[in-house]
């Protein structure tokens, strides 16, 4: 594998711009970024991002690319689609998606890259944007050995907890357990605080009260103090997004025989939110199904 000069970075939206930001701060070499929307590369530019006319623009200056887009349909139009990354790559070249995406993309990625010597891994992040923000990102690697070394230092200036999971696509398959399991807890939060609210404990108290035990958790101090205060930000991980994932996750449980009920009802959850116009907060908004 050649040395790494440039880095690249496709897709600056509200996690992949924070991401990006970090890696140009903290990596020591140059960062070259493109987004369908070219204001986000230009809003970097104060950081030492240099902005990209196009996906083959990027891949023509850089030896390792960052990849952080919404979904498996996006990643498929950049990789085979408009975007031409694979038309583009050289040999000697590693892509790192960063999409939370499906497990089957990632293996068809990674297999057409390898007809071109070009290396790849995933690497989904998760705890959201405020880690995000701060370079605290969890990150599940799917990669072979060599290139999870290659890619770790990088890696660093955007997560605090890097874990590798395995060959490619094991690092998908955590981060889509890791968000389903994060959408039933908020599933079932919201129930236990429509409960107790209704059964005369002010709301102001429950979750304070239910941490202090064996039910205490992460999402019920992160997602849970959303309930309380009842502020749905419009600017962290969407209930769209969550229908996404818990959504790949589903077909993946489906893939590999499981009938995973408490996702599904999650799933049900979300989408009665989405359809009550809800979609576009925070997912612990679910609780206002309840509270309504």
């Amino acid at each position: 594998m050649s040395a790494v000069g440039k880095l690249g970075f496709i897709g600056l939206g509200v996690m992949g711009g924070r991401m990006c930001r970090n890696l140009a701060e903290k990596a020591g070499r140059p960062v070259v970024a493109f987004d369908v929307d070219p204001t986000k590369a230009a809003a970097l530019s104060g950081h030492g991002v240099t902005a990209a006319a196009s996906v083959a623009d990027l891949v023509g200056q850089v030896d390792m690319i960052f990849m952080c887009v919404p979904g498996e349909p996006q990643v498929r139009d950049v990789v085979f689609g408009n975007g031409e990354l694979l038309a583009n790559v050289r040999a000697g070249q590693t892509l790192v998606d960063m999409t939370t995406a499906t497990v089957e993309v990632n293996r068809e990625v990674a297999a057409a890259l390898a007809e071109k010597d070009v290396a790849f891994a995933d690497a989904p992040v998760a705890r959201g944007v405020p880690a995000a923000e701060n370079g605290t990102l969890a990150i599940t690697v799917g990669a072979s050995d060599e290139v999870f070394e290659d890619i770790l230092p990088h890696l660093k200036c955007m997560g605090g907890d890097i874990s590798h999971c395995g060959g490619v696509g094991n690092g998908q398959v955590l981060k889509l357990m890791n968000n389903m399991l994060i959408f039933q807890n908020v599933t079932a939060l919201a129930e236990a605080m429509a409960i107790a609210t209704r059964a005369g404990v002010d709301r102001s108290i429950v979750f304070d009260i239910l941490s202090k035990g064996s039910a205490d958790s992460y999402a019920m101090r992160k997602h849970g103090s959303h309930m309380v205060s009842g502020e749905y930000p419009d600017d962290q991980f969407p209930v769209t997004y969550s229908m996404k994932d818990i959504g790949y996750a589903l077909d993946l449980a489906e893939k590999c025989g499981v009938d995973a009920q408490s996702a599904k009802y999650a799933e049900s959850r979300l989408k009665l939110a989405a359809e009550k116009g809800y979609g576009n907060y925070y997912s612990p908004v679910i609780y206002k199904l309840l509270e309504d």
